[in-house]
């Protein structure tokens, strides 16, 4: 019963999730990348914040193991990768298309997978290894500009930059998964958007667009507040591995999603790529049924 609710809980996340670079592609028309990078965050922590006081006060509150200094090291290192990796993101969105970007997304199964493998001893079956493989050959294949003369796009390496820095991030959450999350959440959003917020400032990208400034608040309430909520839930049964393989629909939503909102034409060599990330997605999915 809890594996299924877990499993659902990783599902539910990847589409709460999905939604994120479609619409931060439309705001990062009126917003720097490292503004509406802080604000996404600040809008998760502010959102689970005003979460948590409701339950508190409606006495619906579930009673929850508090963080303790013996897990300052991994807030610190979630904190600090939560301010690099949105920053890549957003400056890869600007180089990239938005269906490009949320297919990339998928590589964080790869930095994940990996990481949890070679740094916290995770098992990782053969037939993920299979699925990984898959998924790091069609972020090639999303990331080669011209197959002719193989120039790679800058936007399509910041996106995948981002992955590699979520891959660390998802393995020091998995090691704060026991604990609230709300706690976690609300200490991620306002210390990763607090963190984005001074870089703006300190690199001359701060703006006040405060219609959008809302719209991005929101955004990050829903995409990133109530997404990472539901994956901690997730990682506490699953392990960081695993959630982040059911986790892998969530790109495949927000390329239908981008495809849709932008009208972009996709090309063949994006068309190849996304017959091999469906694959590997479906090889993950399957080792982790088995698992």
């Amino acid at each position: 019963m809890k594996q299924r609710k877990s499993i659902f809980f990783a599902i539910l996340a990847a589409a709460l999730y999905a939604v994120s670079s479609p619409f931060s592609k439309l705001l990062l028309e009126r917003l720097s990348p490292t503004m509406l990078a802080a604000l996404l965050y600040l809008g998760a922590g502010t959102g689970l914040f005003l979460v948590g006081m409701i339950q508190k006060k409606t006495g619906s509150s579930r009673k929850e193991k508090p963080l303790t200094r013996k897990e300052l090291p991994f807030v610190v290192g979630m904190v600090v990768l939560d301010i690099a990796a949105p920053i890549s993101l957003m400056i890869g969105l600007t180089m990239t298309t938005a269906a490009n970007a949320s297919l990339l997304n998928n590589f964080e199964i790869v930095a994940t997978g990996l990481i949890a493998l070679f740094v916290f001893k995770e098992k990782i079956s053969k037939q993920l290894w299979l699925g990984i493989t898959l998924v790091t050959i069609a972020s090639i294949l999303l990331s080669v500009e011209d197959l002719s003369s193989l120039s790679f796009s800058a936007g399509s390496a910041f996106v995948l930059l981002a992955c590699v820095f979520w891959g660390f991030e998802n393995n020091c959450t998995r090691n704060l998964s026991s604990k609230n999350p709300l706690e976690i959440v609300v200490i991620k959003g306002f210390g990763s958007g607090a963190g984005s917020l001074v870089v703006a400032a300190v690199i001359g990208e701060f703006s006040l667009e405060l219609p959008y400034m809302l719209l991005a608040l929101l955004l990050g309430f829903v995409a990133y507040g109530l997404s990472i909520f539901f994956y901690i839930y997730a990682q506490r049964y699953l392990g960081a591995a695993k959630t982040s393989a059911y986790y892998a629909v969530s790109p495949f939503i927000g390329t239908a999603l981008s495809l849709i909102i932008f009208r972009e034409i996709p090309s063949v060599s994006f068309l190849i790529a996304l017959a091999v990330m469906i694959a590997g997605t479906y090889f993950v999915s399957k080792a982790e049924k088995a698992g």
